[in-house]
């Protein structure tokens, strides 16, 4: 029998029981990739120094080498839980161009036509985009001793649980975004339209506290607000308290911010399965 007449005939079955297998191969070509490409690695490090070098000195002797907003601690302190979640955003949504590219070069096409459920290709590409991005992330824990900023053994883990949830839910935006994307062009527009906002209106830079009305309401939609703002209290302790997400005159607990970009993630997550359905 013909492939047209197989088409004809209906969908091509997806085998059964390979999902695993399929998430696992999908995820580790992605950080094959990740791992051979040592210029993206270099800039994707040097992207989060940079801003942790320069607006922490230039902006600290600004301000007179303090940060009153942020309980006494100094600037540097204070965008340091901030770059860390940079590099995840930037890290985690860029992962989905894996998939632009992929469609470019007939890749995607390949791997959608094998008879292998679409929904782990989502689920995949998600992973091995959050995995990238908590690699960097991580690794920029290691620079805490230069700013100041000390780790219990339980902090610690509460941080990374934290900056996995961050990771899923922006990798799962990236591959939302990416698998409706037909062109690199595109995507690379879409992403700096979305990414830019999403990062300076997420208070990686400034405390979200005393803003507009208009700039306030913005912070809340805002689904990095809810994962960067939880790292900050995580690292800084009581001192970022003040400086943390309300909704009304309550502060908003870790675990419900938590929550809340899980299921962002989720949401995007189906998103993305659904758009692999459709065929190209």
């Amino acid at each position: 029998m013909t492939t047209a007449a197989v088409s004809a005939s209906g969908p091509i079955p997806r085998a059964r029981g390979g999902m695993l297998r399929t998430i696992y191969i999908v995820w580790w070509r992605d950080i094959i990739r990740f791992w051979r490409d040592r210029a993206r690695l270099v800039a994707s490090f040097a992207q989060p120094l940079l801003y942790l070098v320069i607006f922490g000195s230039g902006l600290s002797s600004a301000l007179g080498g303090g940060f009153a907003a942020a309980g006494g601690v100094s600037y540097t302190q204070f965008i340091y839980p901030g770059v860390i979640s940079m590099s995840v955003l930037f890290s985690a949504i860029f992962g989905g161009m894996s998939i632009v590219w992929d469609r470019e070069f007939g890749f995607m096409k390949e791997l959608l036509v094998a008879p292998i459920e679409r929904t782990a290709v989502a689920i995949g590409k998600t992973l091995g985009s959050a995995t990238q991005s908590l690699v960097q992330a991580v690794i920029l824990l290691l620079l805490a001793p230069f700013v100041g900023v000390t780790f219990t053994v339980t902090s610690f883990f509460e941080l990374l649980g934290l900056m996995i949830v961050l990771a899923f839910g922006l990798s799962a935006f990236g591959v939302a975004i990416a698998s409706r994307m037909k062109s690199m062009q595109g995507f690379q527009v879409v992403m700096n339209f979305l990414m830019m906002p999403m990062f300076f209106l997420s208070g990686a830079l400034f405390p979200l506290v005393g803003l507009p009305l208009w700039m306030t309401v913005l912070t809340r939609l805002d689904p990095a607000s809810y994962g960067i703002d939880p790292i900050r209290r995580t690292v800084l302790g009581a001192p970022a308290e003040r400086t943390a997400i309300t909704l009304g005159d309550q502060i908003v607990p870790i675990g419900l911010e938590a929550l809340i970009v899980f299921a962002f993630g989720l949401v995007m997550l189906a998103f993305a399965a659904r758009a692999f359905q459709h065929r190209d």
